[in-house]
């Protein structure tokens, strides 16, 4: 018996041992993917009101912690440095006020167009102060989406629609009015200052839209005749702005599904559908928008239904954007990795699979610009953080978890796990960085990761999710770039580290290091690279230009640059050379 014991406690001690062996996880800079253009979140439906009624402290710090780019005295990032910033372009409800058929204020929007066909740039100031601190702090990117057009433009005279229509709300003889609208708006903020890289005219075209908020449903030849529009109206004021299209409802709708503005990658880009082609106007963008809504509950939907978009874009040679997600729809099953409910689902756990979801958006669906919707509203009916990035709470309901006040009386923000989460990608995963190739981290119910190199390709970003519940030791191999790397950081977002917070009590010291990723923790590495983008072979006069590999092979005789070889470690003269 005591025989039996024994062993059975070495098989345990030795089973021990290799669960402690650290995963190898490969990152090769040579593989490329796509190259993200931005992380962002809208400004819908809160923005204004906070902008205009908080005091001054609370909405400057919504601000720092979206879209600071900076550190803090710590080491920890200030805030989530987000690179767009997407404006809603208000139809006209919140003037109509009660009138209006729309009970939630805040979701009435101010129009800039008045019913003379003036323009008042006064209004939305709450809006603009948002869009002001953004280009301030840096933020690339602006986007200005639409709901509706204009009341004064729609069948209703509303900025929603009746049920049972046809087509879209706007009026068959108004569409040259909404282009010219839209172009208007763009324009003013351009001379003002702001990078208006997209314009989006429609917005879940698939729905009805028939109350609760701003919106209108829209056909695939309605949105291709408003699009027409839209595009002579920017040649005509020589933009650069591009046509975001379309803001599909989820992602199915962009491949296929029944029904309204159904299979739009085919039914918009395909030359074949005479009545909706638009791909070949010069000013609509080479992508196309989908929203990640109702294709999260399965691990079937968070890859194959998203592999399934990226393949019929890339018959287009679309790029794709995800433009608005947040925990909509039932609670993801299980077998995804999340709790049983979303009564049994802690902050923490939302904000994981949000980080969790970002990476198949990006793997999966090949996305290069990622998008939360909405980033501040208050925490009601137990929804926890499933709906904002910010918490709001209005004045009078400071101490209090959930908040039912009006925040026209002024609150309080709050900063959350989901805002970190976010965080991980959108402050270190800057515009311009690329996908590279990363093996051994692929367990979206467990251990997964993406890395991406920087421009100057001086320094290299993975970002990890680990959901499981115990910590992952992983070894990084970089391959040649190994030799290069002066500084190895890492960042961590978990319930213990509560906001996005540089690690110093283990710090790493060499990539040879075995680095643990918490378990349950959103985690960040960065690697600089102390020699990186060496092109010119700018050798002594009188000594061999015969490019090597690292083991000694000749690559290519009498080389003057390093363009036509993969990126590597490559011996010229006597001396290493990374590209």
């Amino acid at each position: 018996m005591k025989h039996l014991s024994l062993t059975i406690v070495l098989s345990f001690f030795i089973s021990s041992l290799h669960a402690q062996v650290a995963t190898n996880v490969s990152i090769n800079p040579s593989i490329t993917y796509q190259t993200i253009e931005d992380f962002g979140a809208s400004d819908c439906w809160t923005a204004d009101y906070v902008g205009r009624y908080l005091d001054y402290t609370n909405k400057e710090q919504a601000a720092k912690w979206l879209f600071s780019q900076k550190f803090d005295a710590n080491g920890n990032p200030e805030g989530i440095g987000l690179s767009l910033w997407r404006v809603n372009i208000g139809a006209g409800g919140a003037e109509q006020g009660s009138l209006s058929g729309i009970d939630d204020k805040t979701r009435r929007c101010y129009s800039y167009l008045n019913a003379n066909g003036s323009y008042d740039w006064t209004k939305s100031v709450g809006q603009q102060y948002f869009m002001q601190k953004a280009k301030e702090y840096g933020t690339e990117h602006f986007t200005l989406f639409s709901n509706s057009a204009p009341v004064y433009f729609t069948k209703n005279g509303k900025a929603f629609a009746d049920a049972g229509i046809s087509g879209s709300n706007l009026k068959d003889d108004c569409y040259d009015d909404f282009a010219e609208f839209l172009a208007t708006v763009g324009k003013h903020f351009v001379d003002n200052g702001y990078n208006v890289n997209y314009i989006s005219p429609v917005n879940e075209p698939q729905y009805d839209w028939t109350g609760v908020q701003e919106g209108s449903p829209w056909e695939n030849v309605n949105i291709a005749n408003l699009t027409k529009e839209l595009n002579r109206s920017l040649q005509n004021r020589s933009m650069t702005t591009k046509i975001l299209l379309s803001e599909a409802g989820s992602w199915t709708a962009l491949t296929g599904e029944s029904g309204r503005a159904r299979d739009q990658i085919d039914e918009l880009f395909n030359s074949g559908f005479s009545t909706s082609y638009i791909g070949n106007l010069p000013h609509v963008a080479k992508r196309v928008a989908g929203h990640s809504y109702w294709t999260f509950q399965t691990n079937q939907g968070l890859t194959t239904t998203r592999s399934t978009v990226a393949s019929k874009a890339n018959v287009y040679e679309l790029g794709v954007t995800q433009s608005e997600w947040s925990m909509l729809d039932a609670a993801p099953k299980t077998e995804t990795g999340f709790p049983a409910s979303y009564d049994q689902a802690s902050y923490m756990d939302i904000a994981l699979f949000m980080a969790k979801l970002i990476y198949c958006d990006i793997v999966n669906a090949n996305v290069s610009s990622w998008s939360y919707w909405t980033a501040m509203a208050q925490e009601q009916w137990a929804q926890k953080n499933r709906f904002y990035l910010l918490r709001l709470n209005a004045r009078g309901d400071e101490f209090s978890q959930e908040s039912y006040g009006d925040i026209a009386n002024g609150g309080i923000v709050t900063a959350n796990p989901n805002l970190w989460a976010l965080g991980n990608y959108s402050f270190f995963v800057r515009p311009g960085y690329q996908r590279i190739n990363m093996t051994g981290a692929s367990d979206i119910n467990s251990l997964c990761g993406t890395a991406y190199l920087s421009p100057n390709k001086d320094k290299i970003v993975a970002v990890f999710v680990n959901q499981s519940y115990s910590a992952k030791d992983i070894q990084v191999n970089l391959g040649d770039n190994n030799n290069y790397v002066s500084s190895i950081k890492r960042y961590i977002t978990s319930q213990l580290y509560k906001s996005l917070q540089l690690e110093k009590v283990h710090p790493i010291t060499s990539i040879n290091d075995i680095i643990s990723i918490p378990q349950r923790a959103v985690v960040t590495l960065t690697f600089d690279l102390s020699t990186t983008g060496i092109k010119e072979l700018n050798q002594p006069s009188g000594t061999s230009n015969d490019l090597y590999s690292i083991d000694g092979k000749l690559i290519k005789h009498n080389a003057t640059n390093l363009d036509a070889v993969p990126q590597g470690v490559y011996i010229v003269g006597g001396k290493k050379l990374l590209k």
